[in-house]
This record gives structure tokens, C-alpha cells and sequence, in this order.
């Protein structure tokens, strides 16, 4: 087998990234890798998720009220695991908890970050074989060195993470993340087991021809949402439409291709669901970063995601975001008078 040099693996690429900064420790980049190694044992259990027992409802309820499937508990075990036993996590916090989780001993009390994550993203469709995937947030920590994490560590905006990613596990397994230097993609080569750099300094285009909604919600929605909609199916001189609707279903498929080939995403608030539905801290945050460093934009209809003080860990959110153009062209629907 010949291996081509040229292109660099993860752990390659962080290395070489770190090398960039002599006063590094290493310990953004140990946790990248740690993130990438939990990702590579969950695509194994997707990949032969219909020839084993991991598919189907677990028979719990998680902190959201929605149905637990078995593979989101493996899926949440792996990266609790791989992040415990490293050395670069003080604690994480998961969609899958109630609570944070503490990392209390001597080596995680000393690690200068915490995560959180949504282990499994659009596991609603893991019966039916349709893209599904994990998105993961990194917060400095501002909790003392060397004690115990606190909430306080957790409950931050997004503009203060120092890194966002997301992996998608789909006709081939790719993470991307993103720090304030920019945003990468690797695809996992099953040859050697190593995701490698594919995608680098990836750019959102301004503009693109992709709108992506619930439709069935449509009546729930507010009238200037409605509205942008009616707009995204004609050709209209403020949307410049028509566009071409593509709703997986799985916010990170869905974001995924409108990060690469230009879209909008929207997820908005509902009659009877006022405030959205997204989870912020596990959802909006890591993709409204991911997107902004990319030369997207994020907002809840009203304030930028990333600039939104969270009060609670399970704290939910209405979310639009995508390419730059499109976005502002939404605001001059949602706040006519600005």
C-alpha cells in the first residue's frame, strides 16, 4: 500500500499547528486527538449498527424528554471515557446528562479545558441509515487550576470558545473543527485508521442556493419567517430565489453541506415552542463558531448565538445560520425596521 506523504493525518496537522506557537503546552492539541479517537471507535458501531443490538429506543428518557437509542449511550460512554482517562479535560457536559461531570483527580484538576458535546446528533434517524453525527465544544476554563471544574466553567458564551467541531458519520466519516485560526476538515481513511486533512481552511460561501426548514412547522412560525420562506421558493428581488430545499433532519448533515456549498439553516421558535427548540450550549454554540470563523453567520432571530449569556446547561435556542449573504438577507425579514 502507498501512503501519500503529502497529506496530513490529525495528529500531524495539530502538531504542525502548535509548532506555530512556542509557548503551546499541547494540551488543545492532546484533546483534538482525544475527540478524534472516541469519534473513530463510535463510526465503527454506526458503520455496523444494523448487524448488532445498538439499534432502537434504550427505554430511557434523556434531561430533553426525548427517547433515548442505545447507540446514543454508546455513543456518550466513548467520549465520557476517552476524555476521562486523558489528560487534557477537566470535565465535560453532555446532552445525554442531567448534570456536568466532574474529572475530580489530580491530572484533570490541573487541565486547563472542558467539553461538552451532543454525542449523537439526529439519532432519530439512526433506524433508517441517514447521516448522523457528533459536534463537541472547548471552553478555557475560568475555575481556579488545580480544584475541581464548577459550572461557572460551562455556563460561558460561545465567543469564548477556543475550539468547535463536528463529526459526520456518512458515506464517508469526516470531522471538522475549528479554532480562531480557521476551519479544517478531515476524513477518516479506513486504510490506516487516521483521519487526514482533506478539506483545508474551509470557506462558507456568501452566497448559495440551499434553505433548510421544517416545513410542516410552517404555520407555527412567526410572520417574517414565513415570510423569507415564501420568498426562498420565487424569484423575488430581496431573497434573489428561488432556492432548492434540503432538510435531512440531522442538523449536522444539513449545516454541513450549506457550510460547504453555501445555504441557510433555520430552526426557529414555534407557537408552542416560543424560544426554539435547539439546545445552545450543545448545538447552536459549536456550529455558530464553526460557521462565524468560516465567514458565516449565526443569530436567534434577535442576538447573535455566540454573544448569548447561558443561565443553564439544557438552556434551548431558536437558531438561523449560514452563509453571509443569506443571513443578512433573513434579517431584513425578521427585523423590517432595523
Amino acid at each position: 500500500m502507498i501512503i501519500n506523504r503529502n497529506i496530513l493525518t490529525l495528529d500531524e496537522f495539530t502538531i504542525q499547528q502548535m509548532r506555530q506557537f512556542p509557548n503551546a503546552t499541547g494540551e488543545l492539541s492532546s484533546l483534538l486527538r482525544d475527540i478524534g479517537l472516541a469519534a473513530k471507535r463510535v463510526n465503527v458501531e454506526v458503520n455496523k449498527a444494523g448487524l448488532v443490538d445498538i439499534l432502537g429506543d434504550a427505554g430511557s428518557v434523556n434531561v430533553q424528554g426525548e427517547d433515548v437509542k442505545k447507540l446514543d449511550i454508546y455513543a456518550n460512554n466513548q467520549f465520557m471515557g476517552v476524555l476521562k482517562h486523558g489528560i487534557s479535560c477537566a470535565g465535560i457536559g453532555s446532552e445525554e446528562m442531567d448534570d456536568f461531570v466532574v474529572f475530580d483527580d489530580e491530572v484533570s484538576n490541573n487541565s486547563k479545558y472542558v467539553v461538552l458535546f451532543d454525542p449523537l446528533d439526529g439519532s432519530g434517524n439512526i433506524d433508517v441509515n441517514v447521516s448522523i453525527g457528533t459536534i463537541f465544544s472547548i471552553y478555557k476554563r475560568v475555575s481556579t487550576l488545580g480544584t475541581p471544574c464548577t459550572k461557572e466553567d460551562f455556563l460561558q458564551p460561545g465567543i469564548k470558545q477556543v475550539a468547535a467541531g463536528y463529526v459526520i458519520y456518512g458515506s464517508s466519516t469526516m470531522m471538522v473543527y475549528a479554532t480562531r485560526r480557521g476551519v479544517n476538515g478531515f476524513t477518516l481513511d479506513p486504510s490506516i485508521g487516521e483521519f487526514s486533512l482533506s478539506h483545508p481552511n474551509i470557506k462558507c460561501p456568501p452566497d448559495g442556493k440551499f434553505y433548510s426548514v421544517n416545513h410542516g412547522n410552517f404555520f407555527q412560525y412567526k410572520e417574517g419567517v414565513r415570510e423569507y420562506i415564501n420568498g426562498c421558493q420565487k424569484k423575488t428581488k430581496e431573497t434573489g430565489g428561488p432556492y432548492t430545499q434540503r432538510y435531512i433532519g440531522s442538523m449536522v448533515a444539513d449545516v454541513h453541506r450549506n457550510l460547504i456549498k453555501g445555504g441557510i439553516f433555520m430552526y426557529p421558535g414555534t407557537l408552542d415552542k416560543p424560544k426554539g427548540k435547539l439546545r445552545l450550549l450543545y448545538e447552536a454554540n459549536p456550529f455558530a463558531f464553526i460557521l462565524e470563523v468560516a465567514g458565516g453567520k449565526a443569530t436567534n432571530g434577535e442576538q447573535r448565538i455566540l454573544e448569548i449569556q447561558p443561565t443553564k446547561l439544557h438552556e434551548r435556542t431558536a437558531l438561523f445560520i449560514g452563509s453571509k449573504n443569506m443571513m443578512d438577507e433573513l434579517e431584513t425579514f425578521l427585523n423590517p425596521s432595523a
